[in-house]
């Protein structure tokens, strides 16, 4: 399951969405794994659930959030998708609010969530210059770009 192959093959990223708060943005990385196919709607209102009993366990960094739920929660093929906020929202994290980088995570088991994807979304969180250039990015060309930079380091 690789971050930088999937989103850029299936063009799995919006870019400056207007969302009024955190569950709509939530939707808009849902809604683009529906639409590739990959979870069934039933995904979206896992990961609320998963928010109301948890709270906001997919919070990563400042400004980053990481949604996902449990496998068999809708969950029908490995994927991603990337989301970036016109206006950041607040999730309910003290220390990382408010956030406008989205990337929504469906994996079919843990072992895939845990050891494959969870690493590739923190290795492009820790770097600054990918972050800034994502969050100025307005097309799947701008990804691209970010990812290209990424492996040649």
């Amino acid at each position: 399951m690789n971050l930088q192959e999937h989103v850029l093959s299936r063009k799995a990223a919006r870019f400056q969405v207007e969302a009024k708060d955190w569950k709509e943005a939530v939707k808009a990385g849902t809604d683009i794994l529906v639409e590739a196919g990959t979870v069934t709607e039933q995904y979206y209102h896992e990961i609320l659930d998963g928010v109301e009993e948890l709270g906001p366990y997919f919070i990563m960094a400042p400004g980053m959030a990481m949604p996902h739920g449990r496998p068999d929660g809708g969950v029908l093929e490995n994927s991603y998708a990337i989301v970036t906020l016109k206006e950041p929202v607040n999730f309910g994290d003290p220390d990382n609010d408010p956030v406008d980088i989205l990337i929504t995570l469906a994996a079919v088991d843990a072992k895939t969530q845990n050891e494959e994807a969870i690493i590739q979304v923190v290795t492009l969180l820790d770097d600054e210059k990918a972050m800034a250039d994502l969050r100025k990015a307005t097309c799947i060309e701008d990804l691209e770009k970010i990812f290209n930079e990424l492996e040649e380091m």
